[in-house]
């Protein structure tokens, strides 16, 4: 069993002795040098954790992870557009490219402290094999799109089932789940079977809803219901359901993602980015009793993978829209970019404690941005840049110490002669 001590590192204010076992945190401890000398042996990696502060991994909760390839190839765009051009590369996508952007992503992801992350992108039995290379965790999906078209909608079923049973051979680190597109892209039939099949399998839906007012305005047309009401309608909604955006809600859809425990994740870069919207409801949807999480979104509409920087920027939105600037505290921020996620899965993780999942990072603080470390949260959202990651350990595992990702070089030469099949 892998063992790993971490001694003497800062975690809320006081020095600590962090010992992993396997996958799972077994003791955090006041720090003590007969505690370590105690634990430190031939059979235990030892990380000197002077200089360092502990925190839980973030949980990025809505990516399209192999976007990389297309970083920055649509720019300026709306919605609508954006959405042409985009569609357009992916129909020249191969089992190549979603397998090396992923890898690419991953990397990323572990260089700005991302251990769990929520991905909606096509061909997951190839992609799930870049994240459990590079040692990140990661729930995949199939992803129903279908515009209504009615072989698509056969087709995509005979897909998902296909999936499913190939999910059972995935690595440990990665697990299935069922992406309808959104309400305005799959069909009525899908939604519904998508759902059923998501609900007899125990499966997380992951969706795009009320992302823009345009869509809010078609669905009122249509339906004479907003997005959230007309999947309402449709019974979708359960605990078990993680919606991307939800820009674009009124209180009566506040109370229905309430009080059906939905967990709500928040892409702020990319929302401002595309000019969608950025009056989140973020504590009226706390209040309602929805499970309020952050995301980056995939990097052809927010450009990077960074969730320090998207946890930033979520605070300064709010605050400024609100005109308050308590409207969104520290704890409240770390919390939606950390546990939140790993709750919305069921997984014991994002928070240092014993008999946690063992998924942290190392945050450098001897530098300018932690001084003076009067308030560590702060410096670590309003100062810092994801450059203070240090060291990632995931699932117990040590998979980037400073700052070294293996086989990273590799992956960014393969990535900058593949992406060219798209452009």
């Amino acid at each position: 069993m892998n063992r790993l001590l971490i001694g003497d590192v800062y975690l809320w204010g006081t020095q600590k002795d962090i010992l992993i076992e396997g996958e799972y945190i077994v003791d955090v401890v006041d720090h003590s040098d007969t505690y370590v000398s105690t634990h430190r042996d031939k059979n235990t990696q030892f990380i000197d954790g002077k200089n360092f502060a502990a925190i839980p991994g973030f949980a990025n909760m809505h990516t399209h992870a192999a976007m990389t390839l297309m970083r920055g190839s649509q720019e300026d765009s709306r919605l609508k557009q954006w959405l042409k051009s985009i569609w357009k590369q992916e129909a020249k996508l191969d089992e190549e490219l979603i397998y090396y952007g992923t890898k690419l992503a991953c990397i990323e992801m572990l260089k700005t402290g991302t251990t769990l992350y929520n991905d909606q992108y096509f061909m997951a039995s190839v992609a799930q094999k870049a994240n459990n290379e590079i040692g990140i965790r990661a729930h995949h999906s199939h992803v129903f799109l279908d515009l209504g078209d009615k072989k698509n909608i056969l087709k995509q079923r005979e897909e998902c089932e296909k999936m499913y049973a190939d999910s059972k051979k995935w690595g440990k680190l990665s697990s299935f789940d069922i992406s309808v597109h959104a309400p305005y892209t799959v069909s009525k039939e899908n939604i519904i079977w998508a759902k059923d099949f998501a609900n007899k399998h125990n499966l997380n839906i992951h969706i795009h809803i009320a992302e823009t007012g345009q869509e809010r305005l078609d669905s009122l047309r249509k339906y004479k219901l907003s997005p959230v009401a007309y999947l309402n309608e449709l019974d979708l909604y359960s605990k078990n359901v993680i919606a991307a955006h939800c820009i674009w809600i009124d209180e009566h859809d506040i109370e229905i993602l309430g009080q059906n425990k939905v967990n709500i994740v928040h892409n702020i870069n990319s929302n401002l980015k595309l000019a969608s919207g950025y009056k989140f409801k973020y504590q009226e949807l706390i209040d309602s009793g929805a499970n309020v999480c952050i995301g980056t979104d995939g990097c052809a509409s927010s450009n990077n993978l960074d969730m320090l920087e998207a946890v930033k920027t979520t605070a300064l939105v709010q605050k400024a829209w609100r005109k308050d600037p308590s409207s969104i505290p520290v704890k409240t921020l770390l919390n939606s970019s950390t546990i939140n996620g790993y709750n919305a899965f069921g997984l014991k993780g994002g928070k240092i404690a014993k008999g946690y999942l063992a998924d942290l990072l190392l945050i450098n603080i001897n530098n300018y941005s932690f001084t003076p470390n009067i308030n560590f949260l702060a410096n670590l959202i309003y100062s810092a840049h994801s450059d203070c990651v240090d060291t990632v350990i995931c699932n117990g595992q040590i998979v980037m110490k400073n700052r070294v990702v293996k086989g990273e070089e590799e992956v960014l030469d393969k990535v900058n002669k593949l992406y060219k099949k798209l452009i």
